[in-house]
């Protein structure tokens, strides 16, 4: 665990900014593109009745200076239309741009979830849950701020300073000039405390990202951490992670205080300048009002060159994310349907590995030139130490891997020439792991089957010895089960996940050390009920037990990726110092010490 913290804290904050990641990142608001014109139509009058209302007050005070007052109650009331205006339409744009970014975030995850499920085995060889989880929430969170304010603002922020330029300038340009001669140092300071302070935040993301992965995983594996007594040393891991993100944050505030610090000090004595040859211009004929306008639209013009600055970085920092996210989204899974795919027909079962062999690398060759026949309804069982190669065969009939060399066949199909989905719903798994999503045990045993009646899960469930146990809970079928299935015991788990298998009433069963966790008597029961299921039925069965596999049509006795021996138990057992006699002789006296 803590090695997978270190890994997603090697992760590169910025990135340059990637013209063509973000146009492709446009698209998903290309379905939204009537509400984000809208918007940005809308924040313009907003934009133009914010700087009328600063306007509207030197005029005022013009009149008032000149002495006619007739007139100032209109002006105070265009003021107070000018702001309801701005305020209503603001609080429009607000919405519109919510509205957009959060559906094209929500389309954007969904996306990104949905190719992720579409990845190989191999993938998730490689890539950590928490690391996933990552990009799949923090990743995208941290586009937020660019699809719902970033693109509309740093266009009304542009308009903005170039309206106040304008405006600035035709009052008095000499005032004007004399107010931006600050410009560059503020300029620095925007560009140079923002980098600063972006990094700082991004810093802070990455940890917070950094503690949710290492959270995932602590949690995902307490039962270990308990066995182990290593409760201690994760806390320690733990408050590491969560010190960094407090002092990562702390340098943040510091620097965002610095920044606004030098920001008001800096306004400031442009201000004082524009006071100081204001005064000296009126003696030239500079009206007051002119003079109080230039200084209002001079404060107001820093806030939208500090948004433009801040809408750099965080493009910066969403091109991080971008590149994350697209890394996965670009993955291209290994097993996958070919353009000249068809749907596999209706089965009987038949499956031929014609001189398979399969390397997960260059380096480790998992089964060498391995052929074997099974017929249709054959139960075939498969033996020998862990890592021969047992359940890579079975991976490959389900083409959760794709063969190095030669074929597998069904029914006389190349696997690889068929879609994933006709092949794959007309097989069913049960490997050692037995995963329970939270919910009810019925919802558990019907996702093997999700249009089957209650009727039929529960004879599922009956036929696997389940539903002794089931009806002993307080709610029956209708009990809830949380994640992983922690209120059921292991051997429980595995007959919930069992009859969740037969329910889809599979051409092909694969059973990968089904029983290896069921007490005698569950395993008992399991197999008089496969002894009736397994009919008709093609059968894979790795297991440990020989007692499970005893009775197997067929029995493959797999050493260094190889079918070392082949047969029924009879004619193995009577194979002199035969790999499969042995490990019967070993088995036995071990029940007997």
């Amino acid at each position: 665990m803590a090695r997978a913290l270190r890994q997603l804290d090697d992760e590169v904050l910025e990135r340059p900014f990637n013209k063509s990641q973000f146009m492709r990142l446009m698209g998903y608001l290309k379905p939204y593109k009537k509400q984000v014109m809208l918007a940005l139509l809308v924040m313009v009058i907003a934009t133009f009745a914010s700087l009328g209302s600063p306007y509207l007050m030197s005029r005022a005070i013009g009149m008032l200076e000149e002495g006619e007052y007739s007139g100032i109650w209109v002006i105070l009331l265009g003021m107070a239309a000018l702001a309801a205006l701005g305020a209503l339409f603001t609080r429009y744009r607000v919405r519109l741009m919510d509205f957009s970014g959060r559906r094209a975030l929500s389309t954007l995850r969904e996306d990104l979830f949905a190719h992720i499920q579409s990845l190989s085995f191999s993938f998730f060889d490689t890539h950590s849950a928490g690391k996933i989880l990552v990009r799949v929430v923090n990743d995208v969170n941290a586009l937020n701020d660019l699809f719902t304010n970033g693109i509309v603002d740093v266009l009304i922020n542009a308009l903005t300073v170039i309206l106040l330029l304008a405006i600035m300038l035709a009052v008095n340009w000499k005032l004007t000039l004399i107010g931006l001669c600050i410009m560059p140092l503020l300029l620095y300071l925007i560009f140079r405390f923002k980098r600063v302070m972006s990094k700082n935040w991004q810093f802070v993301r990455s940890k917070r990202s950094n503690m949710n992965g290492y959270l995932h995983e602590a949690l995902s594996g307490v039962r270990v951490t308990q066995f182990f007594v290593r409760e201690e040393e994760n806390a320690q891991i733990f408050e590491g992670a969560n010190d960094e993100i407090r002092t990562g944050w702390m340098r943040a505030i510091k620097y965002n205080a610095g920044f606004w610090s030098s920001l008001d000090v800096t306004g400031t004595i442009g201000t004082v300048l524009v006071y100081y040859f204001g005064v000296q211009f009126m003696d030239q004929g500079l009206q007051l009002a002119d003079l109080l306008l230039v200084l209002w639209y001079l404060n107001r013009i820093w806030m939208p060159l500090n948004m433009l600055s801040n809408f750099y970085n965080n493009l910066l920092a969403a091109s991080a994310s971008l590149e994350r996210i697209y890394e996965i989204m670009d993955e291209v899974p290994r097993v996958r349907d070919s353009d000249q795919a068809k749907d596999l027909p209706p089965i009987s079962g038949q499956v031929v590995f014609d001189h398979v062999t399969f390397a997960y690398n260059q380096d480790k060759v998992v089964l060498n030139d391995v052929s074997l026949h099974v017929k249709p309804g054959q139960t075939v069982a498969l033996v020998g130490e862990t890592g021969a190669g047992k359940t890579t065969i079975v991976n490959l009939i389900s083409r959760f891997y794709d063969v190095t060399k030669g074929s597998v066949k069904i029914d006389g199909y190349d696997i690889r020439d068929v879609k994933l989905d006709s092949l794959r719903t007309q097989m069913s798994v049960m490997q050692q792991d037995s995963f329970t999503f939270s919910g009810t045990i019925m919802e558990n045993i019907r996702y093997g089957r999700l249009n089957a009646s209650d009727e039929e899960v529960i004879a599922a469930a009956r036929a696997v010895g389940a539903d002794a146990f089931i009806m002993q809970m307080p709610k029956g079928y209708q009990t809830e089960v949380s994640e992983r299935g922690t209120s059921l015991s292991t051997g429980q788990k595995q007959l919930v996940s069992f009859a969740r298998a037969l329910l889809n009433d599979p051409k092909i069963l694969i059973l990968d050390e089904a029983t290896s966790s069921v007490d005698t008597k569950t395993e008992l029961e399991i197999q008089r009920a496969l002894d009736i299921l397994l009919k008709n039925r093609t059968s894979f069965v790795i297991a440990h037990r020989l007692s499970t596999i005893r009775n197997a049509d067929l029995i493959l006795v797999i050493e260094d990726g190889k079918i070392a021996e082949q047969g029924s138990h009879e004619e193995l057992i009577r194979l002199p110092n035969g790999h499969y006699r042995q490990l019967c002789e070993a088995q036995a006296r071990f029940m007997q010490a």
